[in-house]
């Protein structure tokens, strides 16, 4: 296999876990669009992010641990059309039978979340088997390439509704379930190295992952995946609804701005980092400050610049993690990797579904009314900062289990 060949690979795999952003930052745009033109509450539109996430972690856990049953290379060059057959689902169900509308939206996420778990467990090792002068910076750049695509969506999203409106939006989803399709064409053309996603059975294995460094990192990385995308799931519905912004305001200073600083930390730290101990724990305590700040103020322009500096704090809990299990557990393997992306799932699936189920128990309660009333705000604006205020425990929580963590390692030493 030629030079040229490895970077057609390379770059085939760049732009198809670019497609894969669309798939999880498009439906927080849409949200206040199904809850205006279908009627969808809270609760339901969190239980789209908890079935989003579930199905990434089932598919994670069966390609890891029965993945000799698949054909990889394959399976890799069909996800993108997983994605577009998951975006065209979501996107016609609705609008062809509206009194079927959650349902479609239902089927539709769970289609492509396969997809999603599909390029979560493959595309990094396949990145990781390129021979490479600097396989870290083709890595980062892999992982950062999430953030950017996010951008693009926004950016994209924004602008098409601007001019056409939010109720057209299926066409704006049929635009991006095209995008994919690109993505299989550059696969097919492109050689696939092999990798091996299942190990072999050994006495031990059993004992590694119920070891104290897994289950605490298991621990750090659950609220990692929930302080990051509770934030990436709810920021646009948040500014708008909850603090009466513009919807491209919310979207372009909320959602774009909070990818845009959570990719750019990455990248920088990449470069530049070290210490990834104390970068979780600053990473913590600044992201259960800003949860707070975002829920606490009345002032729309700090609301923003809370929710936009929450990208930096969380850009490092997840893949932070990650190295914290490689300096904790040398050569963790395969199983340690996938039970740390089932708890940064299940993660990302409960944040999103508990704060639904918050605003919605909140804003229907005498209390938030009358709170609403002191504050001139309403019963759903009341539900929304409370909610974003228990949000913050969940950062504190893991601040707290790493300074823990920290003074019992000291104490043993």
């Amino acid at each position: 296999m030629n030079e040229q060949a490895f970077r057609r690979t390379r770059a085939a795999c760049y732009y198809t876990n670019i497609t894969v952003s669309t798939v999880v930052c498009l439906p927080p745009l849409l949200f206040s669009t199904f809850r205006s033109l279908y009627g969808i509450s809270y609760t339901l539109l969190g239980t789209l992010v908890l079935v989003n996430f579930c199905t990434q972690l089932a598919v994670d856990l069966i390609l890891t641990f029965w993945g000799r049953c698949f054909n990889t290379k394959w399976l890799l060059r069909g996800m993108p059309l997983l994605t577009t057959a998951g975006l065209l689902i979501y996107a016609l169900v609705p609008i062809l039978l509206p009194q079927y509308a959650f349902a479609g939206l239902l089927c539709g996420t769970v289609t492509f979340s396969a997809a999603a778990g599909c390029n979560e467990v493959l595309i990094s090792p396949i990145v990781a088997a390129l021979p490479s002068d600097d396989p870290g910076r083709d890595m980062s750049r892999l992982h950062s390439l999430y953030g950017y695509g996010v951008l693009g969506v926004v950016a994209i999203s924004t602008a098409f509704f601007r001019l056409f409106g939010a109720e057209s939006w299926l066409w704006l989803a049929v635009l991006f379930a095209m995008l994919p399709v690109g993505a299989v064409v550059m696969l097919l053309r492109s050689p696939i190295p092999e990798i091996e996603l299942s190990e072999q059975k050994s006495a031990g294995g059993r004992n590694r992952l119920l070891r104290g460094p897994v289950l605490f990192c298991l621990l750090c990385i659950f609220a990692g995946g929930l302080t990051e995308l509770t934030m990436t799931n709810w920021v646009c519905l948040y500014l708008e609804k909850g603090m009466g912004l513009p919807k491209a305001v919310g979207d372009v200073l909320g959602l774009a701005a909070f990818s845009a600083l959570l990719a750019i930390t990455r990248t920088m730290y990449a470069k530049f980092g070290r210490s990834i101990e104390k970068v979780l724990c600053w990473s913590m305590g600044s992201a259960a400050f800003c949860y707070v700040l975002a829920g606490a103020t009345p002032v729309p322009a700090i609301a923003v610049a809370a929710c936009m500096l929450t990208g930096i704090c969380s850009a490092m809990l997840w893949p932070g993690t990650l190295i914290l299990l490689e300096e904790r557990v040398p050569h963790p393997g395969v199983a340690a990797y996938a039970l740390m992306a089932a708890g940064g799932d299940l993660g990302g699936a409960a944040g999103p579904q508990l704060l639904g189920a918050v605003v919605d128990g909140i804003s229907a309660s005498e209390w938030a009314a009358r709170v609403g009333r002191m504050l001139t705000l309403s019963a759903e604006q009341v539900g929304m900062k409370v909610a974003m205020l228990l949000a913050a425990l969940i950062p504190a929580a893991g601040l707290a289990l790493l300074l823990w963590d920290r003074r019992r390692r000291r104490w043993l030493k």
